[in-house]
């Protein structure tokens, strides 16, 4: 149940007004989000509900290398199949409390009863960790914006829960403007980083060392384009003799 259908009903979010008037809807646009971006490789991951939106959250948990556990009585045809290979663990019941979220990094509730979901919330919430009520943003901790992924490039999209038809409007709009190059050439600063660190002694150093490579002329990321990969890398091994004979 979305945020917005609880006006008017027992309020069931951290300000416990009594009725929901939609305060804590509205105050969600003027939350600072502290953004970051979590390494969820083999860490246990809880999704409870096994509809379509749990689906997709359980695919993007599974994108990030997640030991994904799903709760549900029976579940979407495509997370059977992951079940059945192995690449998710599925508890075939309701969520059954507290001491479902032992030893659980984040749990997102996506199931179509909001007694579920705020019980869900409310127990994370007594363990301090990471919880996710889809679609009703004053019942998590934390949002999960639109994501452009391009090989190692992931570029965020969040609208703080307000429109997240105008979020995914753009991400294709991102995603169209930061496209292939430049991914690859994140692939090609990274392959010189180890360089930058073992020859340049400062934090400044490196700093100018990479953003005259970035910020170049001619642009790399036109050259990427244009299919020249040969002279991007010609232009990393000309800007590391430059920062090397600066230091002699």
């Amino acid at each position: 149940m979305p945020a917005q259908a609880y006006a008017g009903k027992e309020c069931v979010c951290q300000l416990r007004k009594g009725i929901c008037d939609q305060s804590c809807v509205r105050d969600m646009l003027e939350t600072p989000f502290y953004i970051a971006c979590l390494k969820l490789t083999g860490r246990r991951c809880l999704v409870v509900g096994g509809g379509d939106i749990g689906l997709e959250k359980v695919e993007g948990l599974l994108a990030c290398d997640a030991g994904v556990t799903l709760l549900a009585p029976i579940a979407h045809p495509e997370l059977e199949d992951l079940a059945k290979e192995g690449s998710i663990r599925w508890e075939k019941r309701p969520y059954g409390g507290s001491e479902d979220l032992e030893g659980v990094f984040i749990v997102i509730a996506a199931t179509d009863d909001s007694e579920v979901n705020i019980g869900v919330f409310d127990d994370a919430e007594r363990r301090a960790m990471l919880v996710n009520v889809v679609d009703v943003p004053p019942l998590c901790n934390f949002i999960l914006p639109a994501i452009v992924r391009t090989g190692p490039l992931a570029i965020a999209i969040s609208t703080a829960g307000a429109s997240p038809a105008l979020a995914k409007r753009m991400k294709r709009q991102v995603s169209e403007l930061f496209g292939e190059e430049y991914a690859r050439l994140a692939v090609i600063l990274n392959d010189v980083r180890g360089w930058a660190k073992g020859t340049l002694p400062t934090y400044q150093d490196r700093k100018e060392f990479f953003e005259g490579i970035v910020n170049g002329d001619p642009d790399p990321i036109d050259l990427l384009r244009d299919g020249q990969e040969t002279a991007v890398l010609a232009i990393v091994e000309s800007a590391k003799e430059r920062a090397a004979a600066t230091l002699a």
